[in-house]
């Protein structure tokens, strides 16, 4: 029965019925419509067949970037920077294996097939004539080699070894020859090897203390002595002590000494050292700081009495062969002169003092921290030897004051210097710092032109701590005088 018929009774449940009834225009205007959308489908199907798809729209501008940026350094480091190739990496990996192709020829390779025969295939006068081409310690060293050249060429290289004219080919010759004699140690005077007598016990001492290291028949001989070079006043390092040094350093501690042994405080003539040495890149570095206490207001007579030596006339500090040439010593009085001044507390002029400083909100302290100038303050470093030089003002307690705990202004000079490979007493640091040799320039040299000697140093030792002073030349006017100029004394 429908709602227009007379005989029906509205009510609640016949509205919600009819409001909920689905219409048939509804159904079929969605049965047109899916009709319609099947028919479009089967024609767009049907010119897809014949027609190319269409081109696949561009990438975002971010992914293109994104994409870019991996291919460009998809073969970089990401920690390093470096580019990576596979492919070396690979053969690499392949030549690390173990293979018996690329197996080294080493004297200690029980598989490697001897030479012998075919050395012994050429003929004496053969190689006599290839030794002919090489220096005398080259020869000598083909000649050492093995039992089988050493038959064919003889002892001649060897008798040319003992001619005077080639005692430099000789003593590169016995260098040579260090590795194999870890008991002995080479005497540059002599030009041999001797046995060492104070094997592993070896200790710097005093100028004045006897110290033989080995037996030498020139031991007491002045006209042909053994290298040194001087630390401070009557204190010397002899060129045998790097040598152990530096051939622990490379051979092992049965060779000779650690670096830290060779360290030292020592008191002489109201002056304090310490020294402390170090090895950086094959070289052994050398630390000194000389310290002494100064008065305030000395006289030039009196800075010199507290500087130099009476007896060589030398600074009583570390210092190098070049000294007298440049601004060192200036700089030290400069720095002497800047100690404040004890003032007068009685009478007007003391009272003006106490009035001054009390306008001007200060209180006088002699003890108070002394600031350099910009002469005396920047480090210096040596041009003709590796050497540096820093120059400071400070406060130290004098222990031996009878009144007890006493603070003073001190000077204290401090020299960072580079004493070689310790192969030869004619090497380049060694020579440098010790006069023997013109041809070196610290600010063009490859190990300190970016990076000064003390801050090499100092790192080694403290966390990112480094002498805070920019360094200049300490003779900027590359003159050399020597004695006969007047600035150093």
């Amino acid at each position: 029965m429908s709602a227009e018929s007379p005989g029906h009774k509205p009510g609640i449940r016949s509205f919600f019925s009819n409001a909920l009834r689905t219409k048939k225009s509804r159904q079929t205007l969605r049965k047109n419509s899916l009709s319609r959308s099947m028919t479009d489908l089967r024609l767009a199907a049907r010119s897809s067949a014949d027609e190319p798809p269409p081109p696949m729209p561009d990438l975002a501008p971010l992914q293109a970037h994104r994409l870019k940026y991996t291919q460009t350094h998809a073969q970089l480091d990401s920690q390093l920077g470096e580019r990576r190739d596979y492919t070396t990496m690979i053969h690499t990996l392949g030549l690390l294996e173990v293979d018996d192709g690329f197996e080294p020829a080493h004297k200690d390779n029980e598989r490697r097939e001897p030479g012998e025969g075919d050395i012994a295939k050429l003929s004496p006068g053969v190689w006599r004539y290839i030794a002919n081409f090489l220096n005398p310690a080259d020869a000598a060293s083909l000649a050492f080699a093995s039992i089988t050249l050493y038959r064919r060429l003889g002892t001649r290289p060897f008798m040319e070894l003992k001619r005077l004219e080639n005692s430099d080919h000789r003593l590169n010759f016995l260098i040579g020859l260090d590795e194999s004699l870890p008991h002995h140690l080479l005497c540059f005077p002599c030009a041999r090897y001797h046995r060492r007598t104070q094997e592993g016990q070896e200790r710097l001492k005093p100028s004045h203390v006897v110290n033989p290291l080995f037996n030498c028949p020139n031991a007491q001989n002045s006209l042909n002595p053994q290298p040194r070079s001087r630390i401070t006043h009557a204190r010397t390092i002899p060129f045998s002590f790097v040598q152990l040094t530096m051939r622990a350093f490379r051979f092992g501690p049965q060779y000779g000494i650690q670096p830290q042994d060779l360290g030292r405080r020592w008191q002489r003539d109201d002056w304090s050292f310490t020294s402390r040495f170090y090895i950086h890149e094959g070289r052994l570095l050398m630390r000194v700081i000389s310290q002494t206490f100064a008065a305030p207001g000395l006289t030039p007579s009196a800075m010199r009495l507290l500087l130099y030596s009476r007896e060589d006339y030398w600074p009583y500090f570390s210092a190098c062969a070049h000294w007298r040439d440049g601004e060192l010593m200036p700089a030290c009085k400069c720095a002497l002169e800047h100690i404040p001044k004890p003032r007068e507390t009685g009478g007007l002029q003391g009272l003006e003092h106490k009035v001054k400083d009390r306008l001007h909100g200060q209180r006088f302290d002699p003890n108070a921290l002394t600031s350099l100038c910009g002469f005396c303050r920047p480090m210096r470093r040596c041009p003709e030897c590796p050497s540096e030089y820093l120059i400071e003002v400070k406060l130290a307690e004098d222990k031996s004051d009878p009144r007890g705990t006493v603070f003073k202004q001190a000077i204290v000079v401090t020299r960072w210097t580079d004493l070689g490979d310790g192969t030869t007493p004619a090497g380049l640091q060694w020579g440098a710092i010790n006069g023997k040799r013109d041809d070196y320039d610290c600010f063009t040299h490859a190990h300190y032109a970016k990076r000064g000697i003390a801050s090499v140093f100092e790192a080694a030792f403290t966390a990112d701590t480094l002498p805070g002073q920019r360094v200049i030349s300490m003779n900027p006017k590359k003159k050399k005088l020597g004695e006969s100029g007047h600035g150093w004394y």
